[in-house]
């Protein structure tokens, strides 16, 4: 609200400085200047007001305070990276900025913290990344302090296809809240396409604390290209787009499964990345797929739809193939969709008291299950497809030391096929590199950095990897990189999958470097080729005593892999070996692998 000189009894000058102050004000400084205003018209020995009183407002009442403290909890690298972001806008505005991740954050300090910034991902079924589970488990804990003079907002990133979508953004808004903390902006929960909403919440953030608007960041959907001096800046919003080089199967004849060997140039891209980052790729749907989703709904391939805000089209089958993801349900999917249509059968489905019901449904089915058991042909495809989420990256390990492979990225790549309600399903990105990406093709790419998955900066320090499967693909790059520097540091690599004859990925590198002691010890599990299946976690409680010896001289342990079952069955293998060689508690074992977690010597680079 602003004030007008033509129904205010102030002049045209005192209307603009009022203009210019007010909204400059906390809710706090507006309630104190009113009563001071009417102490003031009631005194009797009123006198012409001098500015002295307002120096006498309390520090944190009279100036919004300039120091911003971003806290960040990230598994794979997003988080950070909006964290760092927010920072450098925030440090352009004058602000005094600290910068962490929740793992190297003092809890104790927080008490002091005025204007907390928190930017956090959702791991697995909810629950923290890695990095901000201690600073989760203190916020809920009885030793976390009152808040009242904190303000706060979260930026909560996730992905609607699993079922606690956001929530450890979710916790830490209503915690904080709980703690007597003021909220400064609403929180703003992400999915996989963040990069709009994420420019939203930080110019939201930038404005309530500045107290005046701030130049709206710009997030395209299509992410045009950057140019700094006279090279592109490639990036998750403006892929690369790599030539395939190799792409092999690396089982042998026989196996239940295909994996993909792939190797891709980086030549003129610029990119850089150090073992533990990841790929990006931005696949195709399956044409197949495509294909039938058209027919189903009696569209037409060449008719255009709209692939981004700005407007920007392609023909439907197109569009389809490349920009919309198809292969995946939502709740939130499904809540749209039922507004397309006047089928009450999915109305009902999402209707209060049926989540179980709902939770089954979700699970396995895509979008054509979706237009042929809810009957959804008819609605145009302009508005079908506008309430589709944008083709999200399907990120991989890396396989390669740019050391030893420079211009180059490898890697190794599980075709995901399998039968579902009576269909064939694929993997959208797995299944396209299987089958139809040839040498010489390209495949949109970006590097994602994960800070929070990184060989010791001192080369000497002994580390353990645990990775079955493709697992496995990390370590052959931290393995190429200790070879080409010269390491000393002692290596322990745990590796499992079905069968030694056929399964056993890189068999011939492991044996080289074990030769040549780049690869001090390996430990293999194959779980098919015995009466009892063997696993990772049987070796490492097999070893237990070495193991233990090795954590004892500093070893760095690392696991990739599945999280919902290999992770898990590994963390509590590692709590046994803890509580056997060492003679701890459960709840001692507990704090040692935290402890560890905390000066990174335990990292985890699971999905």
């Amino acid at each position: 609200m602003k004030l007008e000189v033509t129904n205010s009894p102030f002049n045209q000058e005192q209307v603009e400085l009022l203009n210019r102050v007010l909204p400059l004000l906390t809710e706090a400084q507006r309630i104190w200047l009113s009563g001071y205003l009417t102490a003031l018209q009631g005194s009797a020995a009123a006198v012409t007001p001098v500015p002295a009183p307002l120096a006498a407002l309390p520090a944190n009442e009279a100036v919004v305070s300039k120091e911003v403290t971003v806290l960040f909890g990230s598994q794979t690298g997003n988080s950070q990276g909006l964290a760092k972001k927010l920072s450098k806008k925030l440090e352009e505005r004058g602000f005094q900025v600290s910068l962490s991740s929740m793992a190297d954050f003092k809890p104790n300090s927080l008490k002091k913290v005025q204007n907390l910034l928190i930017v956090v991902s959702t791991h697995g079924e909810g629950e923290p990344p890695d990095n901000a589970i201690a600073f989760y488990e203190f916020l809920y804990s009885k030793r976390a302090p009152q808040l009242e003079g904190t303000q706060f907002s979260v930026l909560a990133l996730g992905d609607t296809s699993y079922e606690f979508f956001c929530q450890t953004g979710k916790d830490f808004d209503k915690r904080l809240e709980e703690l007597g903390a003021r909220r400064l902006t609403p929180r703003v929960d992400c999915d996989v396409d963040f990069e709009e909403p994420a420019a939203e919440w930080m110019n939201r953030v930038l404005e309530s604390l500045s107290g005046a608007s701030a130049a709206p960041a710009v997030a395209s959907a299509a992410g045009a290209a950057v140019v700094s001096g006279t090279e592109t800046e490639y990036s998750r919003s403006n892929p690369f787009h790599a030539e395939v080089l190799e792409n092999l199967n690396l089982n042998g004849r026989g196996s239940e499964r295909e994996t993909r060997h792939v190797e891709l140039s980086l030549e003129g891209s610029n990119l850089q990345y150090e073992p533990g980052d990841s790929l990006g790729i931005y696949p195709e749907n399956h044409p197949r797929l495509v294909d039938e989703l058209i027919e189903a709904m009696g569209w037409k391939a060449e008719e255009p739809v709209a692939i981004n805000k700005n407007g920007e089209e392609r023909p439907l089958r197109e569009a389809l193939l490349r920009n919309y993801e198809i292969t995946v349900l939502t709740k939130p999917l499904l809540e749209q969709a039922a507004k397309l249509t006047s089928n009450q059968e999915l109305k009902k489905l999402l209707e209060v008291g049926r989540e179980q019901e709902l939770r089954a449904y979700l699970n396995g089915r895509d979008l054509l299950d979706l237009v042929q058991d809810y009957s959804l042909k008819g609605v145009p495809a302009g508005e079908f497809v506008s309430i589709l989420r944008k083709m999200p990256a399907r990120l991989y390990s890396i396989a390669s030391s740019p050391k030893a492979y420079p211009g180059e990225v490898h890697l190794t790549v599980r075709a995901v096929r399998y039968e579902a309600h009576g269909r064939n399903r694929y993997g959208v990105c797995s299944v396209q590199l299987a089958e139809r990406v040839q040498p010489g093709d390209t495949l949109p790419v970006y590097i994602q950095h994960n800070p929070n998955f990184k060989l010791p900066e001192n080369p000497d320090t002994p580390i353990i990897m645990i990775g079955p499967g493709t697992g496995v693909a990390p370590f052959r790059a931290f393995l190429g990189e200790r070879e080409e520097i010269g390491a000393e540091g002692k290596t322990w690599l745990f590796y499992g999958d079905q069968h030694f004859s056929t399964d056993f990925l890189y068999q011939i590198e492991w044996q080289r470097w074990l030769k040549e002691g780049v690869l001090t010890r390996m430990d293999v599990a194959f779980s098919r080729d015995t009466d009892k299946k063997v696993y990772v976690q049987h070796r490492m409680l097999e070893k237990s005593r070495d193991l233990y010896q090795w954590l004892q001289e500093g070893a760095c342990v690392y696991v990739c892999g599945d999280e919902k079952k290999m992770a898990h069955d590994v963390h509590a293998a590692l709590i046994t070996i803890l509580e056997k060689e060492g003679g701890l508690g459960p709840e001692e074992a507990a704090e040692y692998l935290t402890r560890m977690q905390q000066q990174k010597r335990y990292q985890r680079d699971v999905y």
